[in-house]
């Protein structure tokens, strides 16, 4: 009973921590005091907080190395962009529209993650992120060859140019290859993607903290032993997997509503990006929630906080990785900052507590 109280008081912390956040920067933001730079890197920062999220749910919590989470992203930001395009001044008000979006995006990610899943989940190590890899940069080269148009005759869809659709004068490109789409509405804002962000945490951990969560976290310890006890391994991991795609493109349809005009590039759906938010996932701590929201901040803010130095910039920036890395994952610095933690009064509370359930036990 202890422990369970102690991981809801986790959970609410964690809460807790974006919403101070939210509520000083918005301070900030009233105040005058910060940036118009920084002002604008705030909704990014929330997509790829909750980047960071979901992908610790396939990386930490199942234990699968994916490197397709930016394909996930992406069908996410276009299945959203393309309804939103579609039902401007249809569904009216704006918010009823990005809230079907926001449903669309995750559902058309969900699925996508699913289908994927299936064959690619049989697959260990390696040859899964090899393989996730691949999805993710088939996904986005599908996108720049599609045309979807639409007119009083329906949609038409084409894989060769936009001239191929035979529109009518009236149609209009909805879709236009590797143009995107241009005139999303602009619907994001840094409130809704703090609670975008709460939502996600309330997903990934109540279903952490769940039984489907501790059979998914058993298949991770160890596979076989999991499967001997009546684990059903293709059911939890298609599970995780799915939760965790269809959470990324919750993250896409919060990037696609924050801009004019949106491509799928390789710097913004490419194996870069993924292999970005990987870097969030094992600097914050793989398994570890709250560390990866803290790495997302900290790496995104920081190129922006450092561009007044110029060529020293990078530099520095690369500094902090090894920094954060030798922290996180030396042995020397673990047993320290443990000892650290130790001292204080929450975790020294905790550490009490979990010895009294074990022995309970």
């Amino acid at each position: 009973m202890k422990n369970i109280l102690l991981k809801q008081k986790e959970n609410l912390i964690t809460y807790g921590i974006v919403i101070f956040a939210y509520l000083i920067l918005e301070l900030l933001i009233a105040t005058g005091s910060i940036t118009s730079l920084l002002k604008g890197l705030l909704v990014p920062l929330c997509v790829y907080v909750i980047l960071a999220i979901s992908l610790n749910l396939t990386v930490g919590i199942l234990g699968q190395l994916s490197l397709g989470h930016a394909g996930f992203m992406c069908v996410g930001a276009f299945s959203s962009a393309f309804f939103s395009k579609l039902t401007v001044g249809v569904i009216n008000p704006d918010w009823l529209r990005f809230l079907l979006a926001l449903i669309i995006g995750f559902v058309f990610a969900g699925i996508v993650g699913f289908l994927i899943g299936m064959p690619v989940l049989r697959l260990r190590g390696d040859y899964l992120a090899i393989v996730t890899l691949a999805f993710g940069e088939i996904i986005k080269n599908i996108i720049n060859v599609l045309y979807i148009g639409i007119d009083s005759k329906g949609v038409h869809f084409s894989m060769k140019d936009s001239l191929s659709l035979n529109l009518e004068e009236t149609g209009k490109v909805i879709i236009n290859g590797a143009k995107g789409i241009t005139g999303t509405p602009k619907n994001s804002t840094f409130t809704i993607g703090t609670i975008l962000i709460l939502v996600t945490l309330f997903i990934t951990l109540n279903l952490i903290k769940s039984r489907d969560g501790r059979a998914i976290m058993a298949i991770r310890d160890n596979e076989i032993a999991a499967e001997s006890v009546g684990i059903n391994i293709t059911k939890y991991k298609l599970m995780a997997f799915t939760v965790s795609a269809a959470l990324a493109g919750v993250g896409g349809v919060l990037y696609a509503h924050n801009l004019n005009s949106l491509m799928a590039t390789p710097k913004n759906f490419g194996y870069n990006m993924s292999i970005m938010i990987l870097v969030f996932v094992v600097l914050g701590g793989i398994g570890n929630i709250r560390g990866s929201m803290i790495a997302a901040v900290i790496l995104t803010l920081l190129p922006e906080l450092l561009r007044g130095l110029s060529n020293f910039r990078m530099l520095i920036y690369s500094l902090v990785l090894i920094a954060m890395m030798i922290i996180n994952w030396a042995p020397g610095a673990r047993i320290a900052r443990e000892r650290f933690l130790s001292r204080l009064p929450f975790f020294k509370k905790r550490a009490e507590l979990t010895e009294g359930g074990k022995e309970n036990g």
